[in-house]
């Protein structure tokens, strides 16, 4: 049975979704805006123009997503491997 959590372990926790998600919020938003940007400089014109915006949206979404699974994930892999499972041990085998 797994122990509740601490209250530094939640906060650690809330910390990382955070940052995936703000983090993820800015690569999105650069994407959104390199992939657009023959759009803004006028050079698409027409129907072209909505069909450029819509996959540059769908690109940004995308990374958004990358971004945050892959934080959280390196997370979840790295994090908690790196605590010894008792205060004051450095070794697992102390």
């Amino acid at each position: 049975m797994r122990q509740a959590r601490s209250q530094a372990e939640r906060d650690t926790v809330t910390v990382e979704i955070i940052y995936a998600g703000l983090t993820g919020a800015v690569f999105a938003g650069v994407a959104m805006i390199i992939l657009s940007g023959p759009v803004l400089a006028g050079q698409v014109h027409g129907t072209a123009r909505q069909g450029w915006f819509a996959a540059a949206a769908f690109v940004a979404a995308a990374v958004f997503c990358v971004r945050v699974v892959g934080v959280l994930r390196r997370f979840e892999r790295h994090g908690r491997a790196d605590q010894p499972s008792q205060p004051g041990r450095t070794r697992p085998d102390s």
